[in-house]
């Protein structure tokens, strides 16, 4: 509005930045018909020239910038020109519609010369392919309440043939195994570990080493460590608790800086990196194509399961991205609920009323989840 606004009195919007790395706001001002006025450094001078709107100068030129303003400001027809042209620019260059013909452009000749991965689907559980699957938490869903754990694995068992099983974890798969074997859960399916930064198919754990080639883009935990090492606040956890794509923090919200703080600072370094905090205590840095949400769904593209028959249960800020999407979804009631609550109104997000695994079969109730469940038939 304010755009239009300055427009109809044949304004003009200027931006004497220092420095510029973009320039939203000119492009704004362009969309609006508004001429403008920019710093020589940075974004502007892709945008002058795509739109031709406009003029540059010197920030710190005072008599450059009077200049430029009353050349624009004396001269209706220049004016004009300079108006249209910003408008014109804009949807040539920067509407969605244009962003897109240019992201195909540029992504045609690489798709026509990549060559797909031939996956060969394990051997000796071809009750695997399911046409749904459950995936859950496991500290936070299923080791609080040895009771309802044990009606979940029957509820689980009895519905094995038809339902594909799987555990998204924070802990590593040693730690996983260890505590599964423990408290009586039945092998998985489908185990992703370490964060989502780790996936493994039954029955000999498999790794899934396309995963990991694919997670690997960009990734350099030398430089994160390097980084963060002198932060306040900050340190690493024992060796037991960091694996090749993870790196865990103990992290004290009082002295260190805020999630966001840390992840600006990781950008600035050029870092492509996923910062996540949970419980208020553990900070984890892994590669930005890595987390359970993604592996889950890396999952479902290559083992054909339609998103929306995943049942996914979280139970903290480590389960957020695993819960978003298409898929089902439940958020079982416990102490660190609080931390998904920004969730509540996100549709096929349910909240149990009822903590851990007592919630999951809640929510498999509320969806009817194995209602419509088929069992596969092998040849």
């Amino acid at each position: 509005v304010l755009y239009r606004l300055a427009a109809t009195f044949r304004g003009v919007f200027i931006n004497p930045a220092l420095t510029e790395p973009f320039g939203l706001t000119l492009i704004e001002a362009a969309a609006s018909g508004l001429p403008i006025v920019a710093t020589e450094d940075g974004g502007p001078r892709d945008i002058t020239r795509n739109c031709n709107n406009g003029y540059l100068v010197d920030p710190l030129d005072k008599s450059a910038i009077e200049k430029a303003l009353l050349k624009i400001l004396s001269d209706t027809q220049t004016w004009r020109n300079l108006s249209r042209n910003g408008i014109e620019g804009v949807n040539r260059h920067y509407s969605w519609q244009a962003h897109v013909e240019r992201y195909l452009e540029v992504l045609g000749p690489i798709v026509a010369r990549t060559v797909p991965i031939q996956r060969v689907p394990p051997t000796g559980r071809p009750s695997l392919y399911h046409d749904r699957a459950l995936f859950s938490d496991l500290d936070q869903n299923l080791l609080s309440d040895p009771d309802s754990l044990a009606n979940f694995i029957d509820v689980i068992r009895e519905n094995r043939k038809c339902a594909t099983f799987g555990i998204a974890t924070g802990r590593r798969l040693d730690a996983a195994l260890r505590v599964m074997k423990q408290y009586g859960i039945p092998q998985p399916d489908v185990l992703i570990t370490s964060l989502g930064t780790e996936i493994y198919y039954a029955p000999r754990l498999t790794a899934d080493y396309a995963w990991a080639r694919h997670i690997d883009h960009l990734w350099n935990p030398k430089a994160v460590r390097r980084i963060l090492a002198d932060l306040p606040g900050i340190s690493l956890q024992p060796k037991s608790e960091q694996s090749r794509f993870k790196i865990s923090y103990y992290i004290d919200p009082a002295v260190a800086p805020g999630r966001d703080e840390i992840i600006s600072l990781l950008h600035q370094h050029e870092q492509a990196v996923t910062v996540s905090l949970s419980f208020g205590q553990f900070l984890d840095v892994t590669p930005v194509r890595a987390s359970k949400g993604f592996a889950l769904r890396w999952f479902a593209e290559h083992w054909d399961i339609p998103l929306e028959r995943i049942l996914a249960a979280g139970g903290s800020g480590a389960d957020e991205d695993m819960l978003r999407g298409n898929t089902l979804a439940v958020v079982v009631a416990n102490r660190h609920e609080e931390e998904l609550s920004q969730l509540v109104d996100v549709d096929r997000i349910y909240f149990a009323t009822k903590p851990h695994a007592l919630g999951i079969l809640e929510a498999i109730d509320h969806y009817d989840f194995y209602g419509a469940c088929e069992i596969p038939h092998t040849a």
